[in-house]
């Protein structure tokens, strides 16, 4: 515990040191006082003009990420249970609001800081632009070039957030999938940023304005279909326009000057690197062993893993299907559970856009084969929910998909863990049909002949809101499972990068950066300042070529070094997984519930049926729900729509029932 303390205060000081940076930045000490000095030090013969925003900007993040990959092999497996109640006290909802939606305590404290940090360094920069307007030339904008800066600011944040195996995450206790939203946040201010500086002139000295032009005009683009109503309505035009960030960036930096790349070069290179591997994972086909598809049309694939492959409650997998789309990658929960399943994972896909209708027609027609790539499993950054004394789970919809992997590990602590004490659990479900209750058999693995529910304090409440009676003849839906032969060239699901993935993505970090700052110190000394010493000028637009050569080149080098090394040892393991013989079950829940003289010979359905209650044409009243539940510590978790979500917040962050510990997940970003 001490050396988590140690490490934690470690980070903390780093952070803090980093932002103090931002902070001295635009202000009139740093500009006419500290860099004049740090020039003359760090702008070498070696690296000129990066050196000081190397070493301030770019060096503590690259850092910190690296040793972060050694803190989270260590602690991979530690418990977090001591952490337990101020990890809980964080996520309490401490607003409910469009457009940003829940928002906890912690979330808008930073963000208040960030916009003050924002409005900080514009006031600043302003202070000091007007203060020595011989600095500019005549007639440009002051205002407009201070807004381009703030906007770039913005950007050093950006792709943190969507880097899925960052290291720097789960240090905060964030994954990319719960801090999503924050980069919305961050590509929504910059954009606005980045208008407002495009709406008024430009320099024309130094900086291309063609460049600028071209990357302000993919900006709109990228903007304008990422809101909201265009996302959800056309997914597949924000999909393929969004993927244009990579000739935006080319452009942009030729706009801003190979200076200003430094500041945002950490996020860029830790998201290169990760793009680089999920490239490198998903080249393959996974072994895909069997489809179960239920009568609502919802789908669990499964397929073979390593063994050695563990990951925890709510994980996503990201899943290709060439012969739907080539380009399109999807992410599912994970259900199955890897300490019940050693040797397969399972997702659940509802049909609801274009993508999955067109996966189960494809599932339900003859097929002996289906080729499928997959990235990850990616892990949340907490798995708590086993400590609480009891959980409900409200879901609608799909949303039950995370709870589902969460009562599989409850089962399994509840029979492999005799002394362990496992929560009381409360599953509300809203679905709109009667076949809709067929997403309650995937709460048992198919290999359910050895699962005993008899230590699990299990009740379901089951709301049907669109029939107000059990259709006639509902009974006669059947489960359909499909059985798959493998191909030799499939593989089973493994870590990207084997057992000990954290300490090989640390080597990869570390080696990546030092060997981009040993080539660039070669080049600046050897072929740059050469040219400079006589002279001559050696312009812009070729250093920023060598940079963005000398990071491609580093991070392909040394990330396909180790993958390949690391990919051995995987495939001997994977040559020595066996087939999964699968139980078939016939029936679905929905015919569970139907009132029958036949005896049910499953045990753990007929447990589920017991603790199963169904009503017709109502909906959960949540305010009494919640409030009825007993006991001091009380896990809320809740995912399905927003309304929904946003109903069971508002009554958790009320006050009136202080035992109530909210927790949302959502696929609605």
């Amino acid at each position: 515990m001490r050396y988590r303390s140690a490490w934690q205060s470690f980070f903390l000081v780093f952070l803090v040191g980093y932002m103090l940076v931002w902070i001295l930045l635009p202000t009139k000490t740093y500009k006419n006082s500290w860099t004049p000095k740090m020039q003359k030090k760090l702008n070498s013969t070696y690296f000129r003009e990066q050196g000081v925003n190397l070493l301030l900007l770019s060096f503590p993040p690259m850092l910190v990420a690296a040793l972060g990959c050694v803190y989270l092999h260590l602690h991979k497996k530690s418990s977090f249970a001591s952490s337990k109640r101020s990890y809980l006290s964080m996520k309490r909802p401490a607003m409910v609001a469009a457009p940003l939606g829940i928002v906890n305590a912690v979330e808008l404290t930073f963000a208040a800081m960030f916009v003050l940090l924002m409005i900080w360094s514009l006031a600043n920069y302003l202070y000091v632009s007007f203060e020595h307007l011989h600095m500019h030339t005549p007639g440009e904008k002051v205002v407009s070039l201070r807004l381009g800066y703030i906007g770039h600011a913005c950007w050093a944040f950006l792709f943190f957030p969507v880097t899925r195996g960052s290291s720097l995450l789960p240090l905060i206790g964030l994954t990319s999938d719960s801090s999503i939203k924050y980069h919305i946040w961050l590509g929504h201010l910059s954009s606005l940023l980045f208008t407002l500086h495009s709406m008024l002139e430009w320099s024309s000295t130094y900086l291309s304005n063609f460049a600028g032009v071209i990357a302000f005009a993919l900006l709109l683009a990228i903007w304008a279909t990422s809101f909201d109503r265009v996302r959800r309505k056309m997914f597949e035009v924000f999909y393929y326009t969004h993927h244009l960030y990579s000739i935006y960036i080319f452009f942009y930096m030729f706009h801003v000057g190979v200076a200003y790349l430094c500041m945002i070069l950490p996020g860029i290179f830790l998201f290169l690197i990760d793009r680089y591997l999920r490239f490198l994972q998903s080249r393959g086909s996974a072994r895909l062993h069997s489809a179960r598809l239920l009568p609502n049309g919802a789908m669990e694939l499964t397929f073979a893993k390593n063994p050695e492959l563990s990951y925890n409650t709510t994980s996503t997998l990201f899943v290709r299907v060439p012969s739907i789309c080539k380009l399109q990658w999807h992410p599912f929960t994970v259900i199955s559970n890897s300490n019940m399943e050693k040797d397969k994972l399972s997702v659940a896909i509802k049909p609801y856009g274009g993508w999955t209708q067109k996966l189960y027609k494809h599932l339900s027609t003859p097929l002996d084969h289906l080729q499928v790539s997959t990235e990850g499993p990616y892990e949340p950054a907490s798995s708590h929910f086993l400590s609480h004394e009891s959980l409900v789970m409200i879901s609608g919809g799909s949303g039950i998909t995370p709870f589902i992997s969460i009562i599989r590990e409850i089962i399994h602590k509840s029979t492999s863990e005799s002394s362990t004490k496992v929560p009381r659990v409360l599953l509300v479900t809203a679905f709109k049909n009667t076949t809709d209750l067929a997403m309650l058999d995937l709460l048992l693995p198919l290999s359910e002949a050895s699962v005993d529910l008899s230590k699990l304090e299990l009740q379901i409440g089951a709301y049907i809101t669109r029939e107000h009676e059990r259709p006639v003849g509902d009974d006669k839906n059947q489960i359909e499972i499909k059985l798959f032969r493998p191909n030799p060239s499939d593989t089973p699901i493994s870590a990207v990068l084997g057992k000990n993935s954290w300490l090989w993505l640390g080597a990869i970090i570390s080696s990546s950066f030092l060997m981009f700052l040993l080539l660039l110190g070669l080049v600046t000394r050897y072929h740059i300042y050469p040219v400079e010493k006589r002279g001559d000028n050696y312009h812009y637009s070729y250093k920023l070529l060598w940079d963005m050569f000398l990071v491609c080149a580093s991070i392909f080098v040394a990330t396909s070094a180790i993958f390949i090394f690391q990919k051995r040892n995987v495939s001997e393991e994977g040559n020595q997984i066996k087939n999964i013989e699968l139980q078939t079950p016939t029936m679905s829940p929905s015919s569970w519930l139907t009132p029958s003289d036949r005896e049910l010979e499953s045990l753990p359905q007929q447990s589920l049926v017991q603790s199963t209650k169904v009503q017709y044409g109502a909906r959960p009243d949540l305010k009494r729900i919640l409030f009825d539940c007993k006991g001091s510590d009380v896990g809320v978790l809740v995912c399905g729509p927003k309304t929904m979500r946003h109903e069971v917040a508002r009554i958790c962050a009320s006050g009136l029932a202080k035992n109530l510990h909210f927790e949302s997940m959502s696929f609605d970003w």
